[in-house]
């Protein structure tokens, strides 16, 4: 039964990666598999994602424009006749276990992913079927791509098909699309509620559903241009032809407990106090930031902002923002969009180089590592490379001709350990493409 799932997945994989990337996506299955495949078990594909531009927009109501990674996460989900979840990590051979409830608690590490979907699920859904979950994961943790994320998207997938919960009316009458999944599955992330089904903490992070509509939604070879807030997909852009992507993770662990917590959500808060300030005074308010400055103009906004109280933050901090905000969303998005519709690598070089210096000097959310790594990457002959993920730490991607890309990366590779050789255990640098997005294997 086994070699039978491996050709299959085999089989899969090829429509939507690259050749060379299809064997190791069939031997992480093989770790993943259970000894004993059973009648009713289920296999997804999960991947993580790679935020070409978008730095910090999602959640205000922004642009982004995002790639599938080949590199993710197996799950097979094997029902079970009680509430109870056993969850096994067959890469790093952890388990966790608890019985699903509308009141289940916070967990330590990987775990409160895991509860804080069966809690939600629980509240917006009703009482819910267990399940085992054998899954394994080749993304860099805590390193920008997605990870927790992914795990969101992946037990959610697992309990919803588990219980049959995408036919019950709850489900029908709010979410009809998979950009109504991926909006859902963001608020149950930052625990905000989505149309009828309501909130709760989430996972204590205040992000958006960039992540989980880049991993619902992608498309082989093409980046894929949303804005938030609710999703609309606005172009699906075929990438560069002959260009990889070569991927830094900078071995900076991007975490995001407690103080590390605070300065991950502060650009968030940021933002809302931005949006505060632009309706101070308004009878009629809006819901975001990106509403706000497309229906009343930049400079209005501006004006707005130049009377309202700072509170927790300074002038100089909103503005800054502000300006952020607008540049990425309102210009370096779509910039750098309409050049890779025209095959245009300096147009869309241009952009990224733009978006990344003004995001680490006004999110002032790089470290040396990641940034030393995209100037790096120029230097080494890249066309362009960002940082990515929400900061503090994480990955660089950069685009390289294809021709190039093994020679690029082991410089890259020798540059960035003789510059952090503390780094040398824990970074790790490879190539990937865009890729396709999660999918279940069926027979």
């Amino acid at each position: 039964m086994s070699t039978w799932i491996l050709d299959r997945a085999h089989e899969a994989l090829q429509d939507r990666m690259e050749a060379e990337d299809v064997a190791t996506r069939v031997d992480l299955l093989e770790r993943v598999l259970p000894e004993d495949i059973r009648e009713g078990d289920r296999i997804l594909w999960v991947p993580g994602r790679i935020e070409i531009l978008g730095k910090h927009t999602d959640y205000a109501g922004g642009r982004s424009l995002l790639a599938a990674t080949h590199r993710g996460m197996w799950i097979v989900v094997r029902p079970r006749p009680d509430r109870t979840v056993l969850a096994i990590d067959r890469v790093r051979e952890e388990r966790t276990q608890f019985d699903l409830s509308p009141d289940l608690i916070p967990m330590p590490g990987w775990a409160n992913y895991l509860s804080t979907v069966g809690r939600r699920l629980s509240r917006n859904f009703g009482s819910l079927r267990g399940a085992d979950f054998f899954f394994g994961s080749d993304l860099p943790l805590a390193a920008g791509m997605s990870s927790s994320s992914a795990l969101i998207v992946a037990f959610s997938l697992g309990l919803i098909g588990t219980n049959a919960i995408e036919e019950s009316e709850n489900f029908t009458n709010t979410i009809s699309s998979l950009q109504d999944l991926s909006g859902y599955l963001g608020t149950v992330e930052n625990g905000q509620s989505f149309g009828p089904l309501s909130g709760d903490r989430g996972v204590g992070t205040f992000g958006g559903s960039e992540d989980h509509t880049a991993i619902l939604t992608c498309k082989k070879g093409h980046f894929e241009q949303y804005s938030f807030c609710p999703i609309r997909h606005e172009g699906s852009i075929p990438f560069l032809p002959s260009v990889a992507l070569a991927i830094g993770v900078s071995g900076v662990v991007a975490q995001k407990t407690g103080e590390a917590m605070d300065r991950y959500n502060r650009a968030s808060r940021l933002a809302s106090a931005v949006l505060e300030g632009v309706n101070a005074g308004k009878q009629s308010k809006w819901t975001t930031l990106a509403d706000a400055i497309r229906e009343q103009g930049v400079e209005e906004t501006r004006r707005a902002l130049s009377s309202a109280p700072p509170g927790e933050f300074t002038q100089a901090e909103i503005r800054e923002r502000l300006d952020q905000f607008v540049e990425e969303s309102e210009r370096l998005v779509q910039e750098a969009a309409d050049a890779l519709a025209r095959e245009d690598p300096l147009g869309f070089g241009s952009a990224v180089s733009e978006s990344q210096s003004r995001g680490a000097r006004l999110l002032r959310n790089q470290v040396e590592e990641t940034e030393w790594l995209c100037d790096s990457a120029v230097r080494q002959g890249s066309i362009t490379a960002s940082a990515f993920g929400a900061g503090f730490g994480g990955s660089v991607w950069a685009a390289v001709p294809e021709s190039e890309v093994d020679e690029f990366l082991a410089s890259w590779e020798s540059d960035y350990h003789t510059k952090f050789p503390s780094r040398s255990c824990t970074s790790e640098f490879f190539v990937t493409h865009p890729s396709s997005a999660a999918f279940e294997l069926t027979a």
